[in-house]
């Protein structure tokens, strides 16, 4: 898939709340930071609206706002201010052939995964699961491990090894190694997506998944549906990300880690756990869409570049 333009000082970004609004005061603080890292910014106007008490307008309104976005010529990149409930809502409004003509840097997580699945299958070009404005920059959370790794994703020139912060590093959980297209994301969300014309397409492609606040047991649920619909058996490998704030109250020594090593078992494809991205901080960037090749011996995930 393509890579999107590199983004440069002085270009404009713009904003996006495609799911749940942030809070009114928070919306000018997001503005003014995106500013003061040296862009020019346009914002959609719904950004701290409500609908329901948890969207940022209906769907339709958030659709086309996505869309607009893509369609503005003075638009460089999107970077939505958070994620939250309802994207879902949004995907039937969505201008894919809009989007397709024009590719451009893409970043956000969580709920923000339904996007990223339509825009890699349908658009063919590469997006980014990084952080948001509101989630991660705000509040003294842009990290130098997180700021970099997003930078570095956006303006990458040739192949490189994701990052690993400082005092970490990948867990193998099946040995291997295996090359293909990355995607994924929240695990809810993509379990959500089977059975709809967004369902997620893992055909001989690297899976990665992450979640946050669910149980264990919802965390089993979830894996149980994408692997009974097949999604494991015709992948090229997994990787495992953060599962912030994911508890097993009645066995806490059972992970969520080891509840999909157990779900994954039989599936026949190398599996990497304790990458650092996700709901968690420090967080690096990945970009969807991107070849991506894993090596349990070497302990490595590489990303292969094309700009061509």
């Amino acid at each position: 898939m393509k890579y999107p333009k590199k983004l440069k000082a002085g270009d404009t970004i713009g904003l996006l709340c495609p799911s749940s609004p942030t809070k009114p005061e928070r919306e000018e603080l997001c503005k003014a930071f995106v500013r003061d890292l040296g862009y020019k910014i346009k914002a959609a106007d719904n950004l701290s609206a409500s609908f329901g008490g948890y969207m940022a307008g209906t769907g339709e309104v958030r659709g086309k706002w996505i869309n607009a976005m893509f369609a503005d010529p003075e638009v460089n990149a999107i970077i939505c201010i958070k994620g939250g409930s309802s994207s879902s809502r949004a995907m039937e409004f969505l201008d894919l052939e809009t989007i397709k003509k024009n590719p451009k840097i893409f970043v956000g997580y969580s709920d923000i995964t339904n996007f990223h699945t339509v825009i890699n299958q349908f658009g063919g070009f590469v997006t980014f699961h990084g952080p948001m404005v509101s989630s991660n920059m705000l509040d003294n959370k842009f990290d130098e491990e997180t700021k970099n790794s997003l930078f570095h994703a956006l303006n990458a020139d040739e192949d490189y090894d994701l990052e690993k912060p400082a005092n970490t590093d990948i867990s193998v959980i099946k040995p291997g190694k295996a090359r293909g297209i990355l995607a994924g994301g929240c695990l809810s969300l993509l379990c959500a997506s089977v059975g709809t014309p967004y369902e997620i397409d893992t055909r001989g492609k690297i899976i990665f998944l992450e979640d946050v606040n669910e149980d264990v047991y919802r965390i089993d649920r979830f894996a149980s549906q994408l692997r009974d619909s097949g999604k494991f058996r015709d992948c090229a490998g997994v990787l495992l990300g953060q599962f912030a704030d994911c508890k097993n109250r009645e066995k806490p020594e059972f992970t969520p880690v080891e509840c999909l090593a157990d779900i994954l078992k039989d599936a026949n494809v190398p599996v990497i756990s304790n990458v650092q991205s996700g709901h968690g901080f420090p967080m690096m960037t990945l970009p969807f869409g991107a070849e991506c090749s894993i090596d349990t011996v070497t302990k490595t995930v590489r990303f292969h570049v094309d700009r061509s």
